[in-house]
């Protein structure tokens, strides 16, 4: 039997970008937390730390699609060199004014700018589609990028925080700036595999969040995006409840664990069940696998309960930019595809914030609950959404078309 990643990897360029991609990406994980690391050491303050990346995240995940829809409008070299570019500068303005005790508002200037940087994530996808559309290939592709997310989340965090606490303050945010610059710029000169930009048979006017099946996954995936960060948070809690924080980091990287071994497997294998029924299916495992956290009461039991819960996500993942990459035209796709991870993003921050106020109002265990309520309400989206999700492509509604193009 052959091994559908090798066969990926076959295709001439993919190694390059996919690897530039990979070390691009890592600044994903390293600033939100490098920052908080950082500033919480030079400047003895969590409130201004947070409050410093929550103003980049949050940020960031507004220019994020709009940056991406530039991108399949004038193409990958021409938008995310310079974006980049703007990003770079900031994070090392940043990185100064931290080590130098700037005014504050430069912080929050700094941290502003740098939410410049695109997403690339979206831009490997792309590069995957235009090699794969509408082969199998591509859902292995995908695949591999999911498993290639979660190493990211994996390392990347452990690794800013590392850093600065055994070097330096601003170790782990300097290694996330060169990580960006340099994956970057190795990804934008491979010129081979850059998408050719496609003009929409309807105009380019309007935003890929109007379509339907966008708005669902987007929606769905901040739904999952919560459950992330609560199984983190009320994680770290239980640990510290049980006597035992330092296992803490043991059982986040379970999770992550689980989530990567089945996304290995599922990519696999060659499914013919429909997307849009597989979506259900995954999204119902993520929910019904939540309920088993509340109920632990010992940190082995959390492990395991833990490694459960993150069973389903990573098929999910490969599901959902399945969809996007079917549903919408294909002049939109990197835009498309940058929504879904904004929403992951989004939910992350809204389900930290849920997660810390449930675990201080009501214990650690309850935060799960917050796990809970979102699983079943990403499931109950993705069922309401089934007849839009299972249609064809889909093109720009008419009174978008309307708009002059941007």
């Amino acid at each position: 039997m052959s091994n559908p990643y090798r066969e990926i990897f076959r295709a001439p360029g993919a190694k390059g970008f996919a690897a530039a991609g990979f070390i691009a990406r890592l600044p994903i994980a390293m600033a939100p937390i490098g920052i908080v690391a950082m500033l919480s050491q030079t400047h003895g303050e969590y409130w201004l730390a947070g409050a410093v990346s929550a103003t980049y995240a949050l940020t960031n995940a507004f220019l994020a699609p709009q940056i991406s829809r530039l991108v399949d409008r004038a193409g990958q070299t021409a938008v995310v060199a310079p974006a980049t570019a703007v990003s770079v500068i900031a994070f090392v303005l940043l990185i100064v004014a931290a080590n130098q005790d700037w005014p504050v508002w430069t912080l929050f200037v700094s941290a502003l700018l740098a939410a410049a940087m695109p997403s690339i994530p979206a831009m490997v996808r792309a590069r995957w589609t235009e090699i794969f559309r509408d082969r199998p290939e591509l859902y292995t592709a995908f695949a591999f990028e999911s498993v290639a997310d979660e190493l990211v989340y994996i390392a990347g965090a452990s690794l800013s925080v590392g850093l600065s606490v055994a070097l330096f303050p601003e170790a782990g945010m300097l290694a996330s700036t060169l990580f960006l610059a340099a994956g970057t710029a190795a990804f934008i000169l491979q010129r081979s595999t850059e998408p050719r930009l496609r003009q929409s048979a309807n105009g380019s006017g309007g935003s890929a969040i109007r379509f339907r099946p966008v708005q669902i996954i987007t929606l769905a995936l901040i739904f999952v995006g919560v459950i992330f960060a609560t199984a983190e948070v009320s994680t770290v809690a239980m640990t510290k409840e049980l006597g035992q924080p330092g296992a803490a980091s043991l059982v986040i990287g379970v999770y992550a664990l689980g989530s990567f071994i089945l996304g290995l497997i599922v990519g696999a294998l060659n499914l013919t069940m429909p997307l849009p029924r597989r979506l259900v299916i995954s999204v119902a495992a993520i929910a019904l696998t939540t309920v088993p956290l509340l109920f632990a009461d010992t940190v082995q039991l959390l492990a395991v309960t833990v490694f459960i819960s993150g069973l389903a996500i990573s098929p999910t993942f490969i599901t959902a930019f399945g969809l996007i990459e079917r549903r919408v035209p294909e002049s939109m796709l990197t835009e498309g595809i940058t929504w879904v991870m904004t929403g992951i993003g989004i939910g992350m921050a809204l389900g930290a914030f849920a997660a810390g106020w449930v675990v201080d109002a009501f214990g650690a265990r309850s935060g799960f609950w917050v796990s809970v309520v979102a699983g079943f309400a990403s499931l109950l989206t993705v069922l309401l959404g089934q007849r839009s999700l299972a249609g064809g492509r889909q093109e720009m509604p008419r009174e978008a078309l309307a708009q002059p193009a941007e």
